[in-house]
């Protein structure tokens, strides 16, 4: 009679734990989300080898000549890639920035409101544009900026009582500023939900002790609820750093129409890579772009977890 080792017991309780009858109803749940992920995230992660070759449609992936490195010469040989890097860069830090101080400040403002009807016809208008498409947002846009029958040229002639007809479309110095504006009336409301939900898990006993010590709504804000809010912004902004050098194609290429003459403020990876392969048609290039943006992504959210672990571990994805 052979005598079971504790490895292996120990191994089989495991298993058996794992494996538990009541956590099944929760693995039946959970696997339409893990297939979904195996699928469509992690699958395709092997068609990175593309951005090693020259695709030949007719001989497939796999059997397409690599070319080594030649596909990211395409972003780095290039006199705009200075350009098109820092006004991705410089787009996203200012999305981050602004939507984040915006989202908190709403947050707050939305959970102060005492009736809960009122708060959430509130929440219900901001996250309404969160749900339209850039195509939508640019018909909305057009109408309120067309130099003959825009919104803002006749309101600017009723005001001044002079004809109006800025083309804005051609005014550069307007439309950073304006796109940061579009992002957050679009994205905003989104946000606002997630800190939301973190501030009605707060328990009431703090608010009401800081009441009895005579502390005003905004002490309340800034010694109760933002330190509470900490981890999930945190997160937040780690998650934010993976995206840093990806442009949001849509607000970028739709609401802005595609317009020549404002590319040296509006264009950014997405669009110029978008633009030349289209007249390229190489698919190589696409993939090569797509890795460069992934592979800097990781290492910037590596990066972002790193300095948080140096100032609040706790407050760390890992």
């Amino acid at each position: 009679m052979s005598v079971e080792t504790v490895p292996a017991r120990k191994r089989k309780a495991g298993i058996r734990h794992f494996f538990r009858k009541e956590d099944i109803p929760l693995y039946i749940m959970a696997f339409p989300v893990a297939a979904f992920l195996i699928i469509f995230c992690y699958l395709p992660m092997v068609g990175v080898v593309m951005a090693f070759q020259q695709i030949n449609i007719a001989k497939g992936v796999f059997a397409s000549p690599f070319v080594g490195l030649k596909n990211f010469e395409f972003l780095f040989s290039t006199t705009d890639a200075y350009v098109i890097t820092r006004n991705t860069v410089l787009y996203n830090i200012a999305y981050i920035v602004v939507n984040l101080f915006s989202a908190v400040a709403m947050a707050l403002m939305l959970s102060s409101i005492r009736s809960g009807r009122t708060a959430k016809i509130y929440q219900t208008i901001y996250m309404m544009p969160y749900f339209l498409s850039w195509t939508v947002v640019q018909i909305a846009a057009f109408a309120f900026l067309n130099t003959e029958l825009g919104l803002v040229n006749k309101t600017l002639a009723a005001i001044t009582g002079e004809a109006s007809a800025i083309n804005w479309y051609h005014n550069r110095p307007f439309w950073p500023p304006f796109l940061v504006f579009i992002n957050a009336w679009k994205g905003v409301g989104y946000q606002t939900v997630l800190y939301l939900a973190v501030i009605s898990g707060i328990s009431a006993d703090y608010y009401e002790a800081a009441m009895i010590d005579g502390a005003s709504k905004l002490k309340q804000a800034w010694y109760i609820t933002i330190p509470h809010l900490r981890f999930v912004i945190t997160i937040s902004l780690i998650m934010a750093m993976g995206s840093i050098v990806r442009g949001d194609f849509g607000l970028h290429f739709s609401v802005t129409r595609n317009t020549g003459m404002l590319y040296p403020v509006i264009d950014i990876i997405d669009t110029y890579i978008y633009r030349s392969l289209m007249n390229l048609n190489n698919i190589g290039m696409s993939a090569a772009a797509s890795f460069y943006q992934s592979t800097v992504g990781l290492f910037m959210i590596l990066i972002a977890n790193w300095v948080v672990t140096k100032f609040d571990p706790d407050s760390a994805m890992f």
